[in-house]
């Protein structure tokens, strides 16, 4: 369950795209393949829970800890892209995740 706490997302699942805003919820049924875009020109804010328990772990050893929910997010180049990228296939599976593209 993903509740958008700042901005705005686009998500697509079960081939369905829609855009959501700040307060709205989007509910991804265990399994579901998605993914999120962030189109507009502001840092968009996600609420994440997962159960079970585990997938936090997973999202912290690939993505960038910030001092305050307004901090910004990190600049990165294009082959800081693709590192972290390599980075997130290489642990999805001690995670229990699996990257589709």
């Amino acid at each position: 369950m993903f509740t958008v706490l700042d901005g705005q997302i686009e998500v697509t699942f079960r081939g369905e795209t829609k855009v959501v805003g700040a307060g709205q919820t989007v509910d991804v049924p265990a399994n579901a393949p998605h993914f999120f875009r962030n189109n507009s020109e502001r840092p968009a804010h996600l609420l994440c829970m997962c159960p079970p328990a585990g997938q936090e772990e997973y999202f912290m050893a690939v993505g960038d800890a910030v001092p305050s929910a307004s901090t910004p997010p990190p600049q990165l180049s294009e082959a800081e892209q693709a590192q972290r990228q390599t980075k997130a296939q290489s642990l999805a599976t001690r995670y229990r995740t699996e990257l589709v593209r």
